[in-house]
């Protein structure tokens, strides 16, 4: 699709790879912006249109939908990691809270948008999944789940939008340079290298992204055989 004039919300876009992707939209030439997020306030960068939007939050998502009503292309960014649930102890606090973030927020913003989109020629809906979507670790089960689950929903909306001629991308990346992934030292790639690898495949109507080797690794492997442990006798 082409980027050049159009017009894009980006959930989640006040830092991180919500930032990047803002930002970089911009650069390529889309000529309005909204950067979705709880607190206006907190979008520095002028070549943005703060757009308040919780996406937990139902009547902030309609109205949302109903001032961005002139979008092409909505960036389902909005994300959190889910902390405090370890996978044998601690609450399921952080872990209910990923889901209602990671996927019922992407589930909403998706659903209040999809006839915006229709409208306004089908456009594109990007959903930033992860590596996790694939692959978890006892460390991070809740998050790992969450985007699974958003994995899963993104195959049913590109399914169910094809007809309205909405492109849907699901991007999935291991390790990126934000605030969610500054607990470890593994090897990450730029926020910015995620949102520019996007803008490609937008260019080129691709529905998947895989941003780093790490995670074209995990994809290949899906569909490798699963060899069973010898039996015991």
């Amino acid at each position: 699709m082409e980027i050049k004039g159009s017009v894009a919300l980006v959930t989640g876009a006040n830092r991180g790879i919500g930032r990047a992707f803002a930002r970089s939209l911009i650069d390529h030439g889309a000529a309005k912006v909204y950067a979705g997020v709880r607190d206006p306030a907190s979008v520095a960068d002028p070549d943005l249109v703060p757009l308040r939007l919780d996406v937990t939050d139902r009547e902030a998502v309609a109205a949302a939908a109903a001032i961005a009503d002139d979008v092409s292309i909505v960036i389902n960014n909005a994300g959190i990691g889910g902390e405090g649930s370890g996978l044998l102890d601690g609450t399921f606090d952080g872990a209910r809270r990923a889901m209602e973030v990671n996927y019922f927020g992407t589930w909403a913003v998706s659903r209040a948008f999809a006839p915006v989109l229709a409208r306004n020629g089908g456009g594109a809906l990007v959903n930033m999944l992860s590596l996790a979507s694939w692959s978890s670790r006892p460390r991070f089960p809740g998050y790992a789940a969450s985007k699974a689950a958003q994995w899963s929903l993104t195959d049913a909306l590109r399914q169910a939008l094809h007809s309205q001629g909405t492109l849907v991308v699901g991007v999935h990346a291991g390790f990126v340079e934000t605030d969610l992934s500054a607990w470890t030292d593994a090897s990450k790639i730029s926020p910015a290298t995620v949102a520019e690898l996007t803008l490609e495949a937008l260019a080129d109507d691709r529905c998947e992204v895989l941003a780093d080797e790490e995670t074209r690794r995990i994809k290949a492997a899906l569909s490798q055989p699963v060899i069973a442990p010898p039996v015991q006798t």
